[in-house]
C-alpha cells in the first residue's frame, strides 16, 4: 500500500498522522510525506530581488524541510516506511500530480470543514483534490475536541 500524505504544519498534523499510523498498523505501507510550499505570487522577478528576501524564503523553506523530515523520522523509528517531499506549486494540483506520479494507492488528508460558504469564497484544497484526482481520499475532519 502506497499512501501520500500531504500536511501542512498546523495543530493537526499529528491528528494526519495518527490516523495514517492506525491505517498502515500491520500492513506492508510506504507512506510519503507531502508539503506543498504554495508559490508566492508576489514572487516574480525573484532571481532579480533583494538578497535579503531571496535569503528569508530560502530559510523557510529549510526549515519546512526540516519539519516534514521530522516527522518521517518519528514514522520510521515507528517501522513505518516513511519518507519526505517538498514540492512548490499549486496546492491542490501539486498534491494530485505526486499522488500519480507516486502511483499511490490513497491520499490521506485533513479537512478543516470550515462550510460551504468559506469554500466558496476561499475555496478547499481537500474538495479541489477530491475534483482532481481519481486516486481515493481518505479526509481526516480537523476540528477541536469540546
Amino acid at each position: 500500500m502506497r499512501l501520500l500524505v500531504p500536511i501542512d504544519f498546523h495543530d493537526a498534523t499529528e491528528q494526519v498522522l495518527a490516523v495514517v499510523r492506525r491505517t498502515v498498523a500491520g500492513a506492508e505501507a510506504t507512506v510519503t510525506l507531502l508539503h506543498v510550499a504554495e508559490p508566492d505570487p508576489a514572487f516574480v522577478g525573484y532571481e532579480t530581488g533583494p538578497g535579503v528576501v531571496r535569503d528569508q524564503v530560502a530559510e523557510e523553506y529549510r526549515q519546512q524541510h526540516r519539519a516534514l523530515q521530522t516527522h518521517a523520522e518519528a514514522l520510521r523509528k515507528e517501522g513505518i516506511n516513511a519518507a519526505a517531499l517538498l514540492v512548490q506549486g499549486g496546492i491542490a494540483r501539486t498534491i494530485v500530480k505526486e499522488a500519480e506520479r507516486l502511483e499511490a494507492d490513497m491520499i490521506v488528508m485533513g479537512t478543516h470543514g470550515r462550510g460551504a460558504m468559506f469554500s466558496l469564497v476561499v475555496g478547499s484544497v481537500s474538495h479541489a483534490v477530491l475534483q482532481l484526482t481519481a486516486v481515493p481520499v481518505l479526509l481526516v475532519p480537523l476540528r477541536k475536541k469540546e
